[in-house]
């Protein structure tokens, strides 16, 4: 089979902790045509230096830099609009995949002809400690069964733009990526799961995403502000989401 490009986009702001476990993550990866496109949100700390270096190494890698700090969905759409490939990825500058990640999931949005994709995915500690927990991927998920149950990690997104077409996500600060999986499953009847866990999910202490409260009042406004769903709506998916959330945690 010749393997279509992936492109693989990453937002990173003050990433250097994890970045360089992060981008061998990707080198590992089985298939091997991809590019990774690591759009630099005006980062203060060590991390263009660290892409600078990995890039010197590999031309698959990108180092594509904003000017000025602009947030992850102006930097993810900075990445898709640079993107040459066929499929587009994501993953956070701190998440992990395994090796086999793309071959696994490009293989079947091929076989099966399904444009949207996404994977199940295994918490794991801030040292790099793999837990038991695994947040379960659907077999399919439409849009009013993700309004319930945000279980699309964006790290495990996979996306046929021959199939979808070209996107961009919502220029929200927060839950921009919710917002984007929602924007597509109005158009498309579903986004389809793969069982297996192939992305690590770091939880980090000081993350936005590790934050419960701000977790729930950015899905809320991405439901009232973003979907613009009645406040009787909201009430009634939200009381689902809350449930699930807290079910994936446990």
């Amino acid at each position: 089979m010749n393997e279509p490009l992936v492109s693989i986009i990453t937002p990173v702001y003050n990433a250097e902790q994890f970045l360089s476990e992060t981008i061998k993550s990707i080198k590992c990866q089985t298939y091997s045509n991809w590019e990774l496109l690591l759009v630099d949100d005006c980062s203060k700390d060590d991390s263009a230096k660290i892409i600078k270096q990995f890039a010197k190494g590999d031309d698959r890698i990108k180092y594509i830099k904003l000017e000025k700090n602009s947030g992850a969905s102006v930097s993810r759409n900075t990445g898709i609009s640079n993107a040459k490939g066929r499929f587009v990825a994501f993953i956070d500058s701190d998440d992990l995949w395994e090796p086999q990640k793309l071959e696994v999931q490009i293989k079947h949005m091929i076989k099966e002809k399904v444009g949207f994709t996404f994977t199940s995915y295994r918490y794991m500690k801030e040292n790099g400690d793999k837990t038991n927990k695994v947040a379960k991927a659907p077999s399919k998920i439409n849009y009013d069964g993700l309004l319930k149950n945000t279980i699309i990690g964006c790290s495990t997104v996979a996306v046929d733009r021959n199939i979808i077409g070209d996107f961009q996500m919502p220029l929200v600060r927060r839950g921009q990526d919710t917002a984007t999986w929602l924007k597509i499953l109005r158009n498309e009847k579903y986004a389809y799961g793969i069982e297996q866990d192939l992305v690590n999910y770091r939880l980090v202490g000081d993350s936005l995403s590790s934050n419960k409260v701000k977790a729930l009042k950015r899905t809320w406004n991405t439901y009232r502000n973003v979907e613009k769903l009645n406040i009787f709506k909201t009430s009634y998916v939200f009381c689902f989401y809350v449930f699930n959330a807290i079910k994936k945690r446990i």
